[in-house]
């Protein structure tokens, strides 16, 4: 049986372990949660090295491509420096394949509701889910991008993705030598709920990004809205549902109630393809394909 691990800095709490068969083969998905402790972390993909398939960085990014530009997280960096053997990925490669067809996808499947409440679109960070970012912008909708928001809580809201590209390039040299719990909520922080950006959020139909961050400034009032996102449990499907969200789009698929992120999808890829290395974005692409993964709706409301 293959393996992919998920070492992730978030909350143990989350962790989840599941089998599946992918292209006749039988692998292990499992995401193990480190409380926000990066040296725990990197202690644990030491153990693990060349003892599994492939891993996934959670909780964290290696970097941010941007139209093609990458952007290294020099703070989290060392979390991966004991691996020499087991090919390790954190998603970037499926934010760019998969995710691209997510807003496609939802107008396949809801495409007259979304029309009827408007094309609008609040991203909590455009950089960070830029196959999202560019099927919004080929979809012709009006973005706000809340890359500063976010990530540095800077009140300011981007209105293009040329802005997104513009705001990247000044600030990602620095950011990204910034503590990465300065950036992201870690461990324990990931379960908090702070109502933020209230007007961005009532005024979207689609509301997407990280989970992590679309959750922790979401209001009380969510009625009718649209979630466009990924690595959701069954308690916070039910939390959308009782804010009265009306459709959940997960990018990655449902595995046994829970949709994985993107950094296990892509280690799951990784390891079911046995080449040892991680994948480019035609071969993504093409086992996305053969599989037939594609995004999950579910009508909540």
């Amino acid at each position: 049986m293959k393996r992919a691990v998920s070492v992730s800095i978030g909350s143990s709490k989350r962790n989840k372990k599941v089998e599946v068969e992918l292209l006749g083969e039988k692998i292990s998905i499992e995401r193990i949660g480190m409380d926000g402790d990066m040296e725990k972390a990197a202690q644990l993909y030491k153990e693990l090295d060349g003892t599994v398939d492939a891993f996934g960085v959670g909780g964290a990014d290696l970097g941010l491509m941007v139209d093609g530009k990458w952007y290294t997280l020099h703070s989290v960096k060392p979390m991966v420096r004991f691996i020499e053997k087991t090919p390790v990925v954190d998603g970037t490669g499926l934010k760019n394949t998969l995710e691209n067809r997510a807003i496609p996808y939802l107008h396949q499947q809801v495409g007259d509701y979304v029309d009827q409440m408007g094309k609008k679109a609040f991203v909590s960070t455009g950089a960070d889910r830029w196959g999202i970012t560019a099927s919004l912008v080929e979809a012709e909708y009006d973005v706000v991008y809340g890359d500063l928001m976010f990530g540095l809580d800077i009140p300011i809201p981007l209105r293009s993705h040329t802005a997104v590209k513009r705001a990247a390039a000044i600030v990602m040299p620095i950011a990204g030598r910034m503590p990465f719990e300065m950036l992201y909520p870690t461990g324990e922080k990931q379960e908090k709920r702070e109502p933020k950006w209230e007007k961005y959020y009532a005024w979207a139909t689609v509301i997407s990004g990280d989970f992590h961050f679309v959750k922790g400034s979401m209001p009380d009032e969510m009625g009718g809205k649209v979630i466009l996102t990924n690595t959701t449990t069954p308690e916070d499907v039910e939390l959308l549902r009782s804010l009265g969200v009306k459709y959940l789009l997960t990018t990655t698929p449902v595995l046994d109630g829970r949709s994985f992120g993107t950094n296990m999808m892509e280690a799951a890829l990784v390891a079911v393809a046995g080449k040892g290395r991680k994948l480019s974005n035609d071969e993504l692409n093409e086992l996305i394909d053969q599989l037939g993964f594609e995004p999950q709706l579910q009508e909540l409301n």
